[in-house]
């Protein structure tokens, strides 16, 4: 008796990098024993054996349901619009890394009841790969080039070329594909050029490139002279800097010092003028209380003299005057009252 057969069992194991499309297949034939309305069903069965299997997609009672799997909704689809003509295969658009596991296709006819399951691994390409040199770039050094990826699902392969020069790895080079080292051992200038490594897994390939630049030893011994040099000299300017500063500090300070006790300690200088002044009205005053018997020793005070500063500091004496021939009118010229002065006779008696 012949039954329902699935005929796409010829490749049960997908490989697809991420973003691509993938086509599950599930064709079968119907014999004129099935009778029963056709049903289509496509579930994703977890790798945990503990769950249920989860309906992605169906066809029944030619209508199709294609709600039941949110994480594919917009992104799936049957391969044909009319599964029942025998094609029942499954489309997944823009693959993603979570579409990786199990599908299972289960075409029913009463009493027909067949099934097929697919392997689908959604790999993600490399990609994001950088270059890197680790050690002194200096003859006879070791030298690592570094290569590696930011995505990529594994099994990740490197692998270094040279893309300058002679286009050849050097003889003492040691090339790991897992890690994407490459070790340089006993460097020389001739390793000076660019080298590319190229990162690839199953489903695509991610290129990076730098540039090896092999030179002589650096004179250190000269460097730390030149750095002790300059730090000396550093310092020299730095200490002339604050002994200039505390020079000129103390300066300013002596000047405000000085300043300070000349206006505190010295008196200002008194005027000629105004003494002349004062010593004038002062025997203006003398004159005017004279009486006769009195003056006689003041008749010819020349008060056309000014007495000097050092008349003023002398003190318990008298001053002495010489004889003036100034007339009295005279006195008003210095700004005095006119006095009339008594005068002596020859034989004694005041006229």
């Amino acid at each position: 008796t012949r039954s329902l057969t699935i005929t796409s069992l010829d490749q049960s194991k997908f490989e697809k990098a991420q973003g691509e499309k993938v086509t599950l297949p599930c064709t079968f034939e119907l014999s004129e024993e099935d009778e029963g309305p056709l049903d289509i069903e496509w579930v994703l069965i977890p790798a945990d054996n503990q769950k249920r299997e989860q309906i992605i997609i169906m066809y029944a009672v030619d209508r199709i349901y294609n709600h039941y799997y949110g994480a594919l909704t917009g992104r799936m689809q049957f391969t044909n619009l009319d599964p029942k003509s025998g094609d029942g295969s499954l489309d997944i658009l823009n693959l993603k890394a979570a579409d990786t596991g199990t599908y299972q296709c289960k075409v029913k006819k009463a009493p027909g009841v067949q099934s097929t399951k697919i392997q689908l691994t959604v790999l993600v390409k490399p990609a994001r790969t950088k270059c890197s040199i680790e050690g002194s770039q200096e003859i006879g050094k070791d030298v690592t080039l570094k290569c590696a990826s930011q995505e990529g699902s594994p099994l990740l392969s490197y692998d270094w070329r040279k893309v300058s020069g002679t286009q050849e790895l050097p003889a003492t080079s040691v090339l790991n594909k897992n890690t994407g080292e490459l070790l340089l051992k006993n460097a020389s200038q001739e390793y000076s050029g660019v080298y590319s490594c190229v990162a690839s897994n199953r489903v695509g390939t991610d290129e990076c490139s730098i540039e090896l630049n092999v030179t002589p030893p650096v004179n250190t011994a000269g460097m730390i002279a030149g750095a002790i040099i300059g730090t000396l000299l550093g310092l020299s300017v730095l200490t002339f800097l604050v002994f200039c500063c505390c020079k000129k500090h103390r300066e300013k300070k002596y000047e405000k010092e000085v300043h300070h006790d000349i206006r505190e300690d010295v008196p200002p200088p008194k005027s000629r003028s105004s003494t002349a002044r004062s010593y004038i009205g002062s025997n203006h005053s003398s004159l005017g209380s004279m009486s006769p018997s009195n003056m006689e020793g003041y008749t010819k005070t020349p008060y056309s003299q000014v007495p000097s500063e050092d008349f003023e500091h002398t003190s318990g004496q008298n001053p002495t005057f010489a004889p003036s021939k100034v007339a009295a009118p005279n006195l008003s010229r210095m700004g005095a009252v006119p006095v009339m002065i008594p005068a002596q006779s020859k034989d004694g008696s005041i006229v």
